[in-house]
């Protein structure tokens, strides 16, 4: 997320004084190992993360396909969306900003890559608060049905945006490109007027995109799971417990993970915006590893959602049945024509289809129907079937004869005749 870094101890200044704010992921370094590890992990995250945030939103847009959306499933969907258009449209930029020395992206890409990175954090950072708070109005009642409107779901989906967008909006109007030591550089360029502005901004949006929200969602968080532990007296509402229960520990996984992996990028920042002059700088290492674990958030969510929830497997599933069945291989639909041209439609039907039914039960009496319905629904097992065949194959033995020893031998002579 961390849009600029410091350009390190043998760096010129501006203006004697200030250091140099680098922005859009632009850091130039020595280091060709750097240069090469860096590009490669953030290949490998976004490989990760496309095919797991596609399959995410894949089974979510189904589910919703169905008639079934929630808010939660929307919300999730909308962490998945922020999370695919980082790995879209951010990691590519920061691989090819690392991997050369120079900026040749533009100025528009310059001007909005750490604005539209510092977005997508953002609103992932307020979409969680909304999870924790749908979580715990969940688990205070789980048998409840809860009926939300469209319009609420697409109200909150905006305005989660939309503050999103204008937190980091100091970035947008002070990135642009310069010419510094006859290189075309990627920087922050602030004014003098807008420096007491700008430090303010430093400490606040940290505040207000990291840590109120971590704070709010682990209160409700932790609320839901005292909800969870209160134990039901029917068995209807065990299994309500016991399914909000996997939820909220599902979610609060994404939360602790997402915290956890987006901590060392804050801890970057705050030693950039409040470094000294003259103080030490933080490595560069240790600011391309902090990105990288970054952006390994968007891997590691769908992750999460695939061990961890049982719906989610199950709709997986579903969907993947959907996708067979929809589009079948070729050499299926070559291989039904010719069956069905060998053996008439109405003389071997398809036991799975509700026309199979002989037209003779189609016209049986009620009684028929109701004998075949039980039959259907009580089973029988082949030794008990073998059992009754040979009891009604053999009359001549007696089930009721009080004294069975004295005709033993009377009853075998007759079997053998």
């Amino acid at each position: 997320m961390l849009a600029t870094a410091f350009a390190g101890s043998n760096s010129s200044t501006m203006n004697t004084s200030a250091h140099l704010h680098f922005a859009g992921g632009y850091l130039p370094s020595d280091s060709k190992d750097w240069r090469t590890i860096v590009p490669a992990l953030l290949v490998a995250v976004c490989l990760v993360g496309f095919m797991g945030n596609v399959c995410v939103m894949g089974v979510l847009l189904h589910s919703a396909w169905k008639g079934k959306p929630s808010m939660i499933h929307s919300l999730i969907l909308n962490l998945s969306l922020a999370d695919l258009s980082l790995l879209l449209f951010s990691a590519p930029v920061r691989a090819t900003a690392y991997f050369k020395s120079v900026w040749d992206l533009g100025w528009f890409v310059c001007k909005s890559s750490d604005w539209f990175i510092h977005t997508c954090m953002a609103a992932k950072s307020l979409t969680i608060v909304a999870v924790a708070k749908v979580c715990f109005m969940y688990a205070s009642d789980p048998a409840k049905q809860v009926s939300i409107h469209n319009c609420t779901i697409w109200s909150v989906l905006v305005a989660i945006w939309a503050v999103a967008s204008l937190l980091p909006l100091p970035e947008w109007f002070f990135s642009t490109t310069r010419l510094h030591a006859g290189v075309e550089m990627c920087l922050m360029d602030v004014p003098p007027v807008a420096e007491e502005f700008m430090a303010m901004f430093g400490k606040l949006y940290p505040l207000l995109a990291f840590c109120l929200p971590s704070l709010l969602a682990s209160f409700y968080f932790w609320r839901a799971y005292g909800q969870c532990k209160k134990r039901g007296t029917k068995t209807q509402n065990l299994r309500n417990q016991m399914r909000s229960k996997q939820l909220t520990v599902m979610l609060l996984s994404i939360a602790v993970t997402s915290a956890v992996l987006w901590l060392p990028e804050w801890v970057a920042w705050l030693w950039i915006w409040h470094v000294k002059a003259g103080g030490p700088a933080p490595p560069q290492g240790f600011i391309a590893l902090s990105q990288v674990l970054m952006f390994s958030i968007s891997s590691a969510n769908p992750l999460i959602f695939l061990v961890m929830s049982e719906e989610f497997k199950e709709d997986l599933k579903g969907l993947w049945k959907w996708i067979t069945k929809k589009h079948p291989t070729a050499s299926e639909s070559q291989k039904t024509p010719a069956g069905d041209s060998e053996v008439p439609p109405d003389n071997d039907p398809s036991p799975e289809s509700p026309t199979s039914t002989p037209e003779k039960e189609k016209t049986g009496s009620p009684s028929s129907g109701i004998e075949r319905s039980e039959k259907a629904q009580i089973p029988i097992l082949p030794d008990v079937e073998q059992f009754w065949h040979e009891r009604d194959t053999v009359p001549c033995v007696q089930d009721n004869d009080p004294i069975p020893w004295e005709h033993e031998d009377q009853e075998m002579g007759d079997c053998d005749k």
